[in-house]
């Protein structure tokens, strides 16, 4: 079923006329949509749990509250009345959206069901296994220690066995997830899924290893069409980006992912499917693992993915140019510039005042480039910048990456 393109009058910042969007968490890659608004014009309001988030600094209007409290919430956009919410991540009152959106009071992107759905594994995985039966890997959802036990022994139904997989049903990046090898796994992986969910309500999804050849993000855009679908909404997708992970966090990123032609056709089959469930406008990042040209459906976020910050150096338009034409209504353009990479730089030191050292090396090299985030926090393990670079191949853009991630080193001022 077709759906109309819905557009958003573009007007002047802190005038009458602008067109104002509301971002739900600021973090380095709302930052990156903020300032992608921003040269459309737009103005913005950036809202974090903590003051001083990097996309509070660069937007119109910078506010902090705690975005999982319904009545916080809900008085924020009753009072700045934007034209467009769009949430960037997990741990948001989605409720509240659904309501405020009914009532006609905003607009989410994509839709303020699918920032439901997707808040959670659960509402997601049961989408796209048992809705649209979708290929997933098997899976049990658990609300205890003893659950998870006996969904992999099997003491319930069918064991989904070892080595398996353990995850909050609500979490970012990576965080609380681990394998599990053996039963002296279990109990390390259910406390490690409980310090690691965004909200803590001890449910955890469990699910069977996939003895996957590799795994990629597929960022799938659904914006306005062009030619015969001029007016209604229609479906782009980028070259798929392949990932290094380390304890389920992003550490590299690669475009474009080698793939065989039947298996590229299959992970767009099921993007697509899993997208127009989901509706509205906007970028999504789906995850999805590869075997020959078999494909699985892992996940899917409704914004800009952590992998997708590679695009910055490879796509004629990056990822959050994308989200940000797509929800206004704009055109798109997902080629490929170059073969790039990205590495990420961690923290390394726990400091309120970190300064880099390294930059200027680090950027002496054709082809790389920097985005230094601006957290107000460094940690051991925080992600607090990322180096970027193009070549010829992408083999040679992951070598370069990688150096020039090497020589940014974080410490602190004093």
């Amino acid at each position: 079923m077709t759906q109309p393109v819905q557009t958003l009058p573009l007007g002047t910042p802190l005038s009458p006329s602008a067109a104002r969007v509301m971002l739900l968490g600021a973090g380095e890659l709302g930052k990156e949509v903020l300032i992608a608004l921003q040269r459309l014009g737009v103005e913005t309001i950036a809202v974090d749990r903590y003051e001083h988030a990097p996309g509070q600094q660069v937007a119109h209007h910078a506010r902090t509250i705690t975005m999982s409290d319904p009545a916080q919430l809900r008085a924020l956009i009753e009072a700045e009345r934007p034209h467009l919410v769009v949430p960037e991540i997990e741990a948001i009152a989605t409720p509240v959206l659904e309501e405020l959106e009914a009532q006609g009071v905003v607009r989410v992107i994509p839709t303020a069901r699918a920032a439901r759905l997707t808040m959670d594994r659960e509402g997601i995985r049961r989408l796209a296994a048992e809705t649209l039966g979708l290929p997933t890997s098997p899976y049990r959802f658990c609300d205890s220690l003893a659950e998870l036990q006996a969904a992999i022994a099997g003491e319930n139904g069918p064991g989904i066995g070892y080595p398996c997989i353990v995850k909050p049903v609500m979490s970012s990046s990576g965080k609380g997830q681990s394998k599990i090898d053996g039963p002296a796994d279990v109990d390390k992986a259910w406390d490690y899924a409980m310090a690691g969910g965004r909200v803590s309500h001890g449910r955890v999804i469990v699910e069977g290893f996939i003895d996957f050849d590799y795994e990629i993000t597929l960022l799938t855009v659904r914006a306005a069409g062009q030619g015969a679908t001029q007016g209604q909404v229609a479906t782009y997708f980028c070259e798929p980006i392949g990932h290094l992970q380390v304890s389920g966090d992003y550490v590299e990123s690669w475009q474009p992912h080698p793939m065989s032609a039947q298996a590229l056709a299959k992970a767009r089959e099921i993007a697509k499917a899993v997208t127009d469930n989901l509706g509205g406008q906007g970028l999504f990042g789906v995850e999805l693992f590869v075997k020959g040209d078999q494909v699985w459906f892992s996940e899917v976020s409704p914004r800009p993915h952590d992998t997708g910050l590679v695009t910055l150096s490879t796509q004629v338009q990056s990822e959050f140019e994308l989200h940000a034409r797509a929800i206004l209504g704009l055109p798109v353009d997902t080629r490929l510039r170059a073969p790039g990479a990205s590495a990420v730089i961690y923290g390394g030191v726990d400091t309120q005042d970190v300064v880099f050292d390294g930059v200027a090396e680090a950027l002496s090299e054709p082809g790389t480039d920097l985005r230094l985030f601006g957290k107000p926090e460094s940690f051991v393990k925080r992600r607090m910048g990322v180096a970027l670079a193009t070549d010829a191949t992408v083999d040679a853009a992951r070598q370069k990456a990688r150096t020039a991630a090497a020589k940014v080193k974080p410490r602190a001022a004093r």
